[in-house]
């Protein structure tokens, strides 16, 4: 029989994989962005251990490309709530050579995470790595069980998974092998909209309609900035907008919106026929671009 996910059974499903995750492995991290999922993730693990302190830290791969509102509002969160953070930055793999800048149209340091990711997993010997990825947003991420293994090289075999009978989360991992985890895989991005207005959760102000100096690119709308690639005869105009997702500025466009409440979010929600991940040119590059960076060790 199909599971109805209820608000309450999705906020439970989530605690007890957060509970599982502490109960099976050794040493967990948080991969935080900054984003609405993420900080989601951050509430449900509040619930999971209180009156506790969260028992792991919060991971940033920071791309330097990243939208000034996120960094300040992840700075704020981490300070008001005492949590650990770990920032690596994309910027560092780039100046030792492990990764090469990419320049031109589409140019986004958004790919170049992966390295940077893998090398904070061996530097801390994380062996589970929760993340905000859900299964509506995109093929690839369908396929994912909650718990996800990766080999010792970071990358997922998406035809060699382990069965999930019955919510029986196995952690079990031979040596070099990490896990990433999934609290959040069976919600929605109206789920988590919906969560976040019953939580009364604080999010950063991008998500919500605000004036912004932007240009049009394949039908998408861009923000003006240095780190984004910008032809001469690409006009930048104040725009009202907002954003459904947040990500690294030179791969997420905006969304023309009036919606200034968390009320007025889920409305355009309901009625919205086009995915949150609709807005992210990464996902473009090819029919299985998210699949092949997945294979390689992204999140």
């Amino acid at each position: 029989m199909n599971k109805t996910f209820t608000p309450n059974l999705l906020e439970s499903e989530s605690i007890y994989i957060f509970r599982e995750v502490v109960a099976q492995f050794n040493k967990p991290v948080l991969l935080f962005s900054g984003g609405k999922d993420s900080i989601t993730l951050v509430r449900l693990a509040q619930k999971a251990f209180y009156p506790a302190k969260i028992p792991f830290p919060l991971l940033h791969v920071d791309t330097g490309h990243n939208f000034p509102e996120t960094i300040e509002f992840r700075d704020k969160l981490v300070a008001e709530l005492g949590l650990d953070l770990i920032v690596r930055n994309v910027q560092d793999s780039i100046n030792t050579g492990k990764v090469k800048e990419e320049f031109g149209r589409y140019s986004s340091r958004n790919t170049l995470q992966t390295v940077t990711l893998l090398d904070a997993i061996e530097e801390f010997k994380f062996d589970a790595c929760i993340g905000g990825a859900r299964r509506d947003e995109e093929k690839a991420r369908a396929k994912e069980r909650i718990f996800s293994v990766r080999d010792d090289f970071g990358q997922w075999d998406e035809k060699n998974q382990r069965p999930e009978l019955f919510d029986i989360l196995n952690g079990k991992i031979d040596h070099g092998q990490n896990v990433r985890v999934f609290p959040i895989s069976n919600w929605t991005e109206l789920d988590v909209w919906k969560y976040i207005e019953d939580e009364n959760i604080e999010i950063p102000s991008i998500y919500f309609s605000h004036k912004r100096n932007t240009f049009l690119r394949d039908g998408l709308i861009w923000s003006q900035s240095e780190f984004v690639y910008q032809e001469n005869d690409e006009e930048a105009i104040e725009r009202i907008v907002r954003f459904r997702t947040v990500g690294d500025m030179t791969c997420t466009a905006a969304v023309e919106s009036f919606a200034a409440t968390i009320k007025e979010v889920v409305n355009e929600i309901r009625v919205s026929t086009i995915s949150e991940r609709g807005a992210r040119i990464d996902d473009k590059r090819s029919e299985a671009a998210m699949e092949k960076r997945k294979q390689q060790g992204y999140f």
